[in-house]
């Protein structure tokens, strides 16, 4: 059993040292670590490079021109090796445990298609924790997205390799809605396996950027009608106004 961790890099030279240090930290060691230099132009190469030659379940690969994190996320599904597909940017950070305990989950529950809790951080700061619900479905999901990249695992053996549409945002959660039309669930372990960085300079960090890439997502992806993508839309805009709301109380 072998999982397959894809890694897409971007100028994130001050970043990524943390981010492969969690996984080398992982209980759980059977994996590869596939990591995809979306034509970087600070010194991250040189990390990359080294940490390749430390260990031979780190691989690097180098897109020659820069590709946006749909195509280069697909490059690592292409190459990777393993039975169960799981995502880590290059800025977030995964708990030790994060592998042992998902895999323990997918595998005595025969679950094709998981996600976890995660915590929330900003400067070293510990900013709230991200619950999330014990499964969901495509039409839930349309809602209110629940999944977050950093935590989520689909089974290649159930599902094949999925990959992400190639939009220019919110190609994530456009993946989830698709692998929810080939299985009736995603599965949430409500433990936090993970650390998501909160950056200023992030899409989500941005609300009304957020907001315009969901909409793209309902007519361009999803191509829902204008009022179905309306309906969706409106439970999103709520659904966000909540988590905000309930993340300030804690």
């Amino acid at each position: 059993m072998l999982v397959s961790i894809i890694t897409p890099v971007h100028n994130s030279f001050s970043l990524i040292e943390d981010t492969i240090n969690s996984v080398l930290n992982q209980t759980f060691t059977d994996w590869e670590l596939i990591l995809i230099d979306d034509k970087s132009s600070d010194n991250g190469l040189s990390i990359l490079s080294k940490y390749e030659e430390l260990d031979e379940r780190i691989k690097l690969l180098k897109n020659k021109e820069n590709q946006g994190a749909a195509i280069t996320r697909n490059r690592g599904i292409e190459a990777a090796q393993g039975r169960y597909i799981a995502f880590l940017d290059s800025d977030d950070l995964w708990e030790p445990n994060k592998l042992e305990r998902q895999l323990d989950f997918m595998r005595s529950n025969n679950y094709p298609f998981t996600f976890t809790a995660y915590r929330k951080f900003k400067e070293g700061k510990l900013m709230g924790m991200q619950e999330v619900p014990d499964k969901v479905t495509h039409q839930e999901l349309l809602k209110t997205c629940s999944i977050g990249c950093l935590t989520a695992m689909y089974d290649t053996e159930v599902l094949g390799k999925v990959y992400m549409p190639d939009i220019s945002r919110r190609q994530d959660f456009a993946l989830w809605l698709k692998i929810l039309k080939m299985t009736p669930f995603a599965y949430g372990l409500n433990v936090p396996l993970a650390k998501y960085r909160l950056r200023s300079d992030s899409i989500s960090g941005n609300k009304w950027k957020a907001a315009s890439y969901q909409w793209k997502v309902y007519r361009d992806f999803e191509h829902l009608s204008f009022f179905k993508a309306s309906y969706y839309f409106v439970h999103y805009a709520f659904f966000g106004v909540l988590k905000t709301y309930l993340n300030k109380k804690k």
